[in-house]
């Protein structure tokens, strides 16, 4: 009877090893037949209804039946382990004769290396960055750069209000008011970010990108403002253009004035671009007015400065031939991948 439990068990053991194709049922085949719980050592429970002269017979049947079973358990453990390593080396294999896999660089987007150009022409000239914040309360951004609360010039803003004296920054300016308040003269900063307007078309954007400069020491005119934007067109738009001054208004500069760089398209003798005038409008500056310098604390009779606001969005659609601002805006990687640093 003991024998013929032993015989059927061998018959179960040989069945469900034929079936083992993972290391998950060869731990199903191991807890059914080799655990403490499992058909083998459960053999060795009935050994209490052998008769006793039959019992070191059976228990040593019992253990040599449970040692060849663990033998064939190690010897398909291994072989499932090579079967599971020759997998994975096959897998990871790499044909060193295949073309390598290209991986494309990344690139920064058109605005931002405009900007950092920018950034480099003026900090070699000198000028420390300041960064404002981009929410900005009325006195700064409007009645402390000679903007009344019934100035026309707040009209031409367009501004974004969040609360009612406090707005999203319509331009850089207030960074102007910000660094005056905390620094004496002499002054050269540059002021990037992000303004808001609401104003939207082909060369206009809700959210855009400005450039604010100011100079603050004494005998500085408006001389000094032309020269250092000649520099600075001459490194942007190349060594052979010029720059003009027009007669403008700002309330915050007086005088004030629009700079014009002849064009490094047709190199001023008339062209699509600069619409066959010769010279295309960059930016716009002037004198700082005596009373943005006594808002700030600044002796208007000893100091004098000039301040000056450049769009970066104009300044990378002139360089890059750009026709629509939207097209900066929309993420579109057959447009973006056109522009290397």
């Amino acid at each position: 009877m003991e024998q013929q439990q032993i015989k059927t068990l061998r018959e179960q053991v040989e069945e469900a090893l034929a079936n083992v194709r993972s290391k998950e049922e060869l731990a199903d085949f191991w807890q059914r037949f080799l655990s403490k719980k499992g058909s083998i050592p459960g053999l060795m429970k009935g050994l209490g209804a052998v008769a006793p002269e039959e019992r070191p017979t059976f228990g040593k049947m019992v253990n040599e039946f449970k040692e060849q079973v663990s033998r064939r358990y190690e010897e398909m453990a291994a072989k499932l382990e090579a079967a599971e390593l020759e997998a994975r080396n096959r897998a990871e294999a790499v044909d060193i004769t295949l073309p390598a896999v290209k991986r494309e660089t990344g690139g920064l987007h058109p605005i931002t290396v405009t900007k950092n150009q920018m950034i480099d022409v003026f900090s070699g000239m000198g000028f420390e960055i300041f960064e404002g914040p981009e929410i900005e309360d009325d006195d700064h951004n409007f009645t402390r750069l000679n903007v009344a609360k019934n100035h026309p010039a707040r009209d031409m803003q367009d501004t974004f209000y969040v609360a009612e004296d406090i707005l999203l920054r319509t331009h850089t300016s207030p960074g102007q008011i910000r660094v005056m308040d905390n620094e004496k003269p002499p002054i050269k900063v540059l002021v990037p970010g992000r303004v808001f307007r609401s104003d939207s078309d082909a060369t206009h954007s809700p959210m855009f990108h400005q450039m604010e400069g100011l100079v603050v020491d004494k005998n500085i005119t408006l001389c000094d403002l032309q020269g250092m934007l000649d520099e600075f067109c001459r490194k942007i738009f190349g060594s052979e253009v010029r720059t003009r001054l027009r007669p403008s208004y700002f309330p915050f500069t007086e005088p004030s004035v629009e700079v014009d760089v002849s064009c490094f398209e047709c190199g001023g003798k008339g062209c699509a671009l600069c619409k066959h005038t010769g010279w295309i409008e960059v930016l716009g500056g002037g004198v700082v007015h005596h009373k943005v310098l006594e808002n700030c604390g600044v002796d208007p009779t000893v100091y004098s400065g000039f301040a000056f606001g450049i769009g970066v969005e104009r300044i990378a659609m002139l360089k890059y031939g750009i026709n629509n601002i939207g097209l900066m805006y929309e993420n579109d990687l057959r447009f973006l991948k056109q522009f290397k640093d």
